[in-house]
C-alpha cells in the first residue's frame, strides 16, 4: 500500500475516492482549501490527513509544488488543476519524487466529435480556453512520459453526476427546472431537434477508474483513459427517458438553436450551446482493454440517482419512482 496525496479531495470525484483509496489500505493526505465537505458522509474520513492549502495563492507564490512533494506522497492525484503553468510548478517539484502521478482531465479536450464512439487517440481540436488549457496539459504530461519516463496517467471525465449537486440535464445546461417540468408532463422546449449528444459519469465511476489505474500502473502509465458511461443520450432520448421515469409522456417543442436561446435565461443558453457544440460521445474501450474497468452505471442511472437527491432535498418538485 502506498501513501497517496490527493489533490482537491472534497470535490465530486474526491467524495468517492478518498474513501476508496483508505478502504483499500492506502494512507491518504487529503488537500484541499478548506471551503467545502465531501457531497457524502463516510467514516474513512477520520482516518484521513487533511491539510489545508489555497493552491492558488501558493502557486503565486511559486511554493505550491514543493508544499506538495514535502508531504511524501508516492502516489499523487490532481483533481483541480486548469493551466499549463499550474500544472508544470506541481510536475516539475515531482518529478523524481513520485511512483505515480494521475491527472484529471477533461473529454472536452476533443473539441467537436469527428467519430462517435471517439476513441482516446483520436485527433483533436478542443476549443475554449478550458478544454485548449486542458488539452496542452495532457500534450505536456504525455509528452513527459515519453521523453523522461514520467509516470503519469490522465482520466478524463465526462458531465460528472452524483447525489448533491445539479446534473447536466435534457436542456443541456444545470437548472434543475427542467426534471420539474418533465415531471409535471409539462413542455419542454430544446434546442434544433434535439438530436445532440450529452455523456455523463457517475463520480463514483471516475473513483474506480483512478482505482483500477493505481492497481494496475504498469499499463496506466503514460496513457490518458475516458471516464464516460458506455453509452451517451441524445436530449431528445434522455428528455424522454426522464419523463417516462417521473411516469410522463415528454411533450418536447423544437427550435433553432438561436430561437430556443431567446427564450432561455443568457447563462443557460450559453451553457447548452457549450455543450450541445461539443456534443461528445467517448468510448470506454480503451479502459476496458487495459485496466479491465468498465462503469457501472449507465448515463440514466446516475442522473436519476442524482436527482432522486434533488427531490428529496426540495430542490425538484416532483416524487420519486
Amino acid at each position: 500500500m502506498a501513501r497517496v496525496v490527493v489533490i482537491g479531495a472534497t470535490g465530486h470525484v474526491g467524495t468517492y475516492l478518498v474513501p476508496r483509496l483508505v478502504e483499500a489500505g492506502h494512507e491518504v493526505v487529503a488537500i484541499s482549501r478548506g471551503a467545502a465537505t465531501p457531497y457524502k458522509a463516510s467514516d474513512a474520513w477520520n482516518r484521513v490527513d487533511i491539510r489545508r492549502m489555497d493552491r492558488a495563492a501558493l502557486e503565486a507564490e511559486g511554493r505550491f509544488g514543493h508544499e506538495v512533494r514535502a508531504l511524501g506522497g508516492e502516489i499523487v492525484i490532481d483533481m483541480i488543476c486548469f493551466t499549463p503553468d499550474s500544472n508544470k510548478q506541481l510536475v516539475t517539484a515531482l518529478e523524481g519524487h513520485v511512483s505515480h502521478f494521475l491527472h484529471t482531465g477533461t473529454i472536452w479536450t476533443h473539441g467537436f466529435s469527428a467519430v462517435v464512439p471517439t476513441p482516446e487517440e483520436a485527433s483533436k481540436k478542443p476549443f475554449g480556453d478550458y478544454g485548449v488549457n486542458k488539452a496542452a496539459i495532457e500534450s505536456y504530461l504525455l509528452g513527459m512520459a515519453r521523453e523522461r519516463n514520467f509516470p503519469v496517467t490522465l482520466i478524463h471525465p465526462g458531465h460528472i453526476v452524483g447525489p448533491g449537486w445539479n446534473p447536466l440535464n435534457p436542456a443541456g445546461h444545470f437548472n434543475p427546472d427542467v426534471f420539474t417540468t418533465l415531471a409535471r408532463g409539462e413542455i419542454l422546449a430544446l434546442p434544433n431537434f434535439g438530436m445532440e449528444t450529452v455523456h455523463h459519469v457517475h463520480a463514483d465511476d471516475i473513483a474506480e477508474l483512478f482505482m483500477a489505474a493505481i492497481a494496475k500502473p504498469q499499463a496506466a502509465f503514460g496513457e490518458a483513459f475516458h471516464a464516460v458511461s458506455e453509452k451517451a443520450v441524445t436530449l431528445r432520448g434522455y428528455a424522454e427517458a426522464m419523463a417516462a421515469w417521473f411516469g410522463k409522456e415528454a411533450k418536447l417543442e423544437f427550435l433553432p438553436y438561436e430561437a430556443w436561446a431567446e427564450r432561455q435565461h443568457p447563462e443557460e443558453a450559453k451553457a447548452t450551446w457549450e455543450h450541445v457544440a461539443r456534443s461528445p460521445n467517448c468510448s470506454m474501450e480503451k479502459a476496458r482493454r487495459l485496466l479491465g474497468f468498465t462503469p457501472r452505471h449507465s448515463s440514466l442511472q446516475a442522473v436519476q440517482e442524482a436527482v432522486r437527491w434533488l427531490i428529496d432535498n426540495g430542490r425538484v418538485d416532483a416524487k420519486a419512482p
